[in-house]
């Protein structure tokens, strides 16, 4: 069998099943774990500043009402994150708020808003 007959055969193979369902469930696993950390922390930042309904972390779009709550902007602001845009601003100006709700400084509001994996445990988990 010749190089380019070879090629030419390894070229019409599909890839295996498994690999594209196994590639599908780390993909799953990997989202799913974010979700979860970030629904840990923004339920902790609830119970800290002693925000009703800290579960609401889990479920979508509630979630986004516990912010609004937890940084005491009013609930139709959530219209505002559906605005493109308008919804980095508004982005800002609640984890500004959350910030100050936890007794941090706005710049804490924004590390939150610009770079999460850092700024959700430290307003979750530190006193």
């Amino acid at each position: 069998m010749s190089a380019a007959t070879l090629l030419g055969f390894l070229q019409q193979q599909e890839p295996p099943a498994g690999l594209i369902a196994g590639f599908f469930l780390i993909f799953i696993l990997f989202f799913v774990a974010i979700y979860a950390f970030i629904a840990v922390c923004v339920m902790k930042i609830a119970q800290k500043t002693n925000t009703d309904n800290a579960w609401w972390a889990w479920i979508p779009i509630l979630n986004i009402i516990l912010l609004l709550n937890i940084a005491r902007k009013p609930v139709w602001w959530i219209i505002l994150f559906f605005v493109p845009l308008v919804n980095i601003v508004i982005a800002f100006l609640v984890w500004i708020g959350v910030a100050e709700a936890r007794g941090k400084g706005a710049i804490w509001g924004i590390i939150t808003a610009l770079i999460p994996i850092i700024g959700l445990p430290y307003l979750a988990f530190s006193d």
